[in-house]
């Protein structure tokens, strides 16, 4: 019932997701007509793609934003998102207040809150031939193709309402405990997948069930080096998902795991969950006690050593993106879009 209740609290009222929907509408309109119209061939609009949390239902309570990935027939350049997004703009008129470029695509903010965040990509064929001087960063546009084919698995395999819960609450805990920061969109939906289904049957778990199990798998070491972890579903070979995360982002995420789960089993699931004004802080970093039992934190087991470049964080994969530099390519255009 706790679970439940937070999960209320944090999903959108009906007022508000009206309101991202009918932005979504209208700059879907907008950028579908450039695609059919001969007279704005220039812009080179192959496809539009509806993704992140607004496609998935797991948005959350006040935060009114949705993300669209738009292919392009060619090579992006800085020069084509400002086109672009000025062209948007200008046919969107008084229905929105503003645009913003990014280095991945653009912005559009509606009058009343609302905000479509558009990703920019272009035909996978056509990466192979771009110009690092000339074009928008091939890693960015290999994140905006990524994020299409994680919108597509997660409507797929991840439709179970007890899924989508998790997900909106682990999106929750990483934005209150600072130990869960590291976690991305893409990991915390892999995470509510294989913490919600049953391995055997398949059949989804109750959510309280649910909850725990992420907690365990995070304590457990899920995603810390020489873990299996989770292999990513969209990409091919046996890539770990959790490769995108720095050794201080794996040692913080399963140390603050295992303080919450010690302090869950003892009671604290009202304080967890934040239905109580209590400091998460007070929860991760000080000693509590639950029911007369004491919990101490956990202590962090990595230091990085200074002038020493840290190691990747799992040896046998390739680390490429929610930082564009040093994550995987495929998760970190979608980490700056997606929430």
């Amino acid at each position: 019932q706790a679970l439940l209740k937070r999960n209320t609290k944090l999903t959108p009222s009906q007022q508000e997701q009206a309101l991202v929907q009918n932005l979504v509408t209208k700059v879907t309109s907008v950028l579908d007509n450039l695609i059919v119209d001969p007279d704005t061939a220039e812009f080179g609009v192959e496809e539009v793609r509806a993704v992140g949390s607004h496609k998935k239902g797991t948005m959350l309570l006040g935060h009114p934003i949705a993300d669209l990935t738009v292919i392009l027939k060619r090579l992006p350049t800085e020069a084509d998102i400002i086109a672009l997004a000025t062209r948007v703009q200008n046919s969107l008129k008084e229905d929105s207040t503003k645009d913003a470029t990014t280095a991945h695509g653009f912005n559009i903010s509606g009058t009343e809150g609302a905000l479509v965040r558009v990703l920019i990509t272009t035909l996978p064929k056509n990466l192979r031939d771009a110009d690092p001087a000339k074009h928008v960063d091939v890693k960015l546009l290999e994140g905006a193709l990524a994020t299409i084919r994680h919108s597509r698995w997660f409507e797929e395999n991840a439709f179970h309402t007890s899924i989508r819960i998790l997900v909106r609450l682990l999106k929750d805990l990483r934005k209150r405990f600072t130990g869960l920061q590291g976690l991305t969109p893409w990991l915390i939906d892999l995470l509510a997948h294989r913490s919600t289904l049953a391995v055997t049957s398949r059949q989804p778990l109750s959510i309280n069930i649910a909850f725990r199990r992420a907690l365990q798998l995070l304590a457990a070491g899920l995603f810390l080096p020489g873990s299996l972890g989770i292999v990513d579903p969209c990409e091919s070979g046996q890539v770990r998902a959790h490769s995108v995360l720095s050794l201080e982002e794996q040692d913080a995420i399963t140390t603050c795991a295992q303080t919450l789960l010690r302090c869950l089993n003892h009671g604290a699931y009202n304080e967890i969950l934040g239905l109580l004004r209590t400091d998460p802080k007070a929860i991760e970093t000080e000693v509590s006690s639950w029911n007369g039992v004491i919990v101490t934190p956990g202590t962090k087991a990595y230091e990085k050593q200074e002038g020493k470049p840290e190691e990747e964080g799992d040896g046998d994969e390739n680390d490429d993106e929610q930082d564009v530099e040093a994550a995987a390519t495929e998760e970190t255009a979608e980490d700056k879009m997606e929430t």
